[in-house]
């Protein structure tokens, strides 16, 4: 598993409970739902970043 990092964030409660319902209802673990979010907040990998 040389490819992936541990992280473990702190989360609010009531974060860690919207986060929980989000992934049931799209049928994710809270890892997976984690995942998906951070990769649709950050886009698209590559190297057409247009910022500085």
């Amino acid at each position: 598993m040389d490819d992936e990092k541990r992280i473990s964030p702190r989360l609010p409660t009531d974060l860690h409970a919207r986060l929980v319902g989000a992934a049931g209802t799209d049928r994710r673990s809270p890892n997976s739902g984690i995942l998906h979010l951070l990769e649709v907040a950050l886009g698209p990998t590559g190297g057409d970043d247009p910022s500085p």
